[in-house]
C-alpha cells in the first residue's frame, strides 16, 4: 500500500491529538491509540483489537517511506541489492576468464589484459567483502529494533481505539538508583529504563508501568471444615485369587466406570506471581522502537544518613563502608550507583533492607589491612574436671591502618554458640596492648569499636572456652 505525502503527514503529526495509552506489565504490554492509517509496524506475535473486536494484521508489500524503521530496513535492502550486483559481476568475470584462450597470443596485449582482469577481480572481491559486512551490521541493527522484517497493517481501517497486545520482552522496563552522599545526607534519584523493540513506534499520552503480571492465575479456594473423628481401624482385606479378581472386574456395571471417570481432578496449585504496589506513570511518552533503553527520572528525595566502616574478619579480610538511612519511598531494586558530588564511588554498589533501615555497601576501604589467625591449641590448656572436658581456643586479629589518617571502624567477630545444653561456650577474654571495648550480643556475636591512629598496627587476642561431657566429640 503506497501512501501520499499528505496522508503520511497527517499520520505522524495528527495522531498526537488523539488520546493514547501504554500499559507495561511483566508479561504483556498494551498500547491503545486511534490510528489514521492501517500501517502498524514491523510486528510479530501481536494481537490487535479495534474497539474490543479482534482485528487481523496482514503483511504489507511497501511500508510508509516516512516510517523510521522502514528507512532503516530500506538501507539494508539497498546494501543487499548492491551486494547482489557485485556478486553477479564477479561471476561474469570468472566466466570470462575461463573462456578458451586464443591459439596465437600477443604477449604485450595478454599481459595488459591479465593485469586489468586481475585488478578488477581484486576490486570486486574487496567490495563484496565490505558489502557483506555492511549488510550484516545493518541487519543486526534492525533486528535489535524490531522482531520482524515484514511490515504489518490492519486488514481493515479502525476509526476507534486500536489496542495492540505486545508479548513479553518487546516492551520492557527496569529501575535503578543513584545515591549522592554528602555531609551525612543522601540524595536518592530513581530512574526508569524503558526499552521498546516491538517494531511499533509508540507515542502515549499516558504510560503506566507495573511490577506485576497482567495475567494472574488465582485458583479459587473455599472454606472446608477440619474434621476430627473417632479413629476406626480399617478391616483387613482378604487376598483374592487372580481368577476371582478378573471375574469381579468384568462384572462391574458400566455406571461404576462412568462414575470413576467423573471424579473431580485435584485442584491445581495456584501459580505464584510477584505482586507489589510498585507502579510508575509517565505523561506524554515518546518511545520509538529503537531497542535502546530510554532513561527517565522518576523522583529525587533526601534523608539523613549514617556511614561507618565495618569488618567481619571471620568471613572476609576486607573492611568496607556501609551507609544506613530510612527510605522515604520503597526501594524496588538493590543495585546502586554511588557518588560523592561528581566523583563516582561505586558503579555497582549493593543495598538491602535491614530491619527498619536500608543499608548500602558503598566501597572497600583498602587502607585497612586485617589478618585473622587461629591460636594453636595447647594441651596444657585442655583438662578434664570430673566428667566434664574444658577446651580453650581462640584467634588473633592484626589490624593495620596503612593511611596517614585516623580510622574508626567496627569489628564484628564471633565465638562458637551451642545448639544443645550438653555443650556450653563462653568468652574468656579479649586482650590487646590498648584496652578494647566490646559488646557481647546473642548467638556468640561480638562487636568491637576500634580507632586506629595513622599507620598504626594493633593485635587483638580473643579466647573462649568450650565445656562438654568428656565422652562427646565436638566440631566447630
Amino acid at each position: 500500500m503506497r501512501l501520499t505525502k499528505p496522508a503520511l503527514t497527517l499520520f505522524f503529526t495528527g495522531t498526537l491529538g488523539y488520546a493514547s495509552s501504554l500499559a507495561v506489565y511483566q508479561d504483556y504490554s498494551f498500547y491503545t491509540y486511534t490510528p489514521q492509517i492501517n500501517f502498524i509496524g514491523f510486528t510479530q506475535n501481536v494481537d490487535a483489537k479495534c474497539d474490543g473486536s479482534t482485528l487481523s494484521l496482514v503483511p504489507m508489500l511497501n511500508c510508509p517511506t516516512s516510517s523510521r524503521l522502514c528507512q532503516v530496513l530500506s538501507t539494508a535492502e539497498s546494501t543487499k541489492e548492491t551486494l547482489n550486483v557485485v556478486t553477479a559481476n564477479t561471476k561474469v568475470l570468472e566466466q570470462f576468464i575461463s573462456l578458451p584462450q586464443p591459439k596465437s597470443i600477443n604477449a604485450k596485449t595478454w599481459i595488459a589484459s591479465a593485469k586489468l582482469l586481475g585488478k578488477e577481480e581484486a576490486t570486486l572481491a574487496k567490495k563484496k567483502l565490505y558489502l557483506s559486512k555492511k549488510l550484516q551490521q545493518e541487519k543486526m541493527l534492525f533486528s535489535k529494533q524490531a522482531p520482524s522484517e515484514e511490515a504489518k497493517e490492519s486488514a481493515k481501517s479502525c476509526a476507534k481505539n486500536l489496542e495492540l497486545a505486545l508479548p513479553y520482552g518487546q516492551v520492557s522496563f527496569s529501575t535503578s538508583y543513584e545515591a549522592n552522599i554528602e555531609e551525612k545526607v543522601i540524595s536518592v534519584t530513581q530512574y526508569l529504563h524503558i526499552t521498546n523493540a516491538s517494531g511499533v513506534d509508540i507515542q502515549a499520552d499516558v504510560a503506566n508501568f507495573y511490577y506485576r503480571s497482567a495475567k494472574q492465575y488465582v485458583q479459587p479456594i473455599h472454606f472446608s471444615p477440619w474434621i476430627v473423628s473417632k479413629y476406626v481401624p480399617r478391616p483387613k482385606r482378604m487376598a483374592k485369587s487372580k481368577s476371582r479378581r478378573l471375574f469381579e472386574e468384568d462384572s462391574l456395571p458400566m455406571m461404576s466406570m462412568s462414575m470413576e471417570s467423573a471424579v473431580e481432578a485435584p485442584l491445581v496449585e495456584p501459580v505464584a506471581t510477584y505482586e507489589d504496589a510498585r507502579e510508575y506513570k509517565i505523561n506524554n511518552l515518546t518511545l520509538p522502537s529503537s531497542g535502546v533503553p530510554l532513561d527517565v527520572k522518576v523522583l529525587t528525595w533526601k534523608t539523613a544518613l549514617e556511614c561507618e566502616i565495618k569488618a567481619y574478619p571471620y568471613a572476609n579480610a576486607s573492611a568496607f563502608e556501609v551507609c544506613s538511612f530510612t527510605p522515604k519511598y520503597q526501594i524496588d531494586d538493590n543495585r546502586w550507583k554511588v557518588l560523592t558530588g561528581s566523583e563516582v564511588i561505586n558503579e555497582k554498589a549493593i543495598g538491602e533492607y535491614r530491619e527498619k533501615s536500608y543499608d548500602i555497601y558503598t566501597k572497600v576501604d583498602d587502607d585497612i589491612q586485617i589478618e585473622r589467625e587461629a591460636i594453636v591449641q595447647r594441651e596444657r590448656e585442655t583438662g578434664i574436671f570430673g566428667g566434664t572436658a574444658r577446651k580453650k581456643d581462640g584467634f588473633t586479629l592484626t589490624l593495620t591502618n596503612k593511611s596517614n589518617k585516623i580510622k574508626t571502624l567496627t569489628i564484628v567477630e564471633r565465638i562458637p554458640t551451642s545448639s544443645t545444653t550438653e555443650i556450653t561456650s563462653k568468652l574468656l577474654s579479649i586482650t590487646s596492648k590498648k584496652k578494647v571495648k566490646y559488646t557481647m550480643l546473642k548467638n556468640g556475636e561480638i562487636e568491637m569499636p576500634i580507632t586506629l591512629a595513622a599507620n598504626e598496627s594493633r593485635k587483638i587476642e580473643v579466647l573462649f572456652e568450650l565445656s562438654y561431657d568428656k565422652d562427646i566429640k565436638v566440631k566447630y
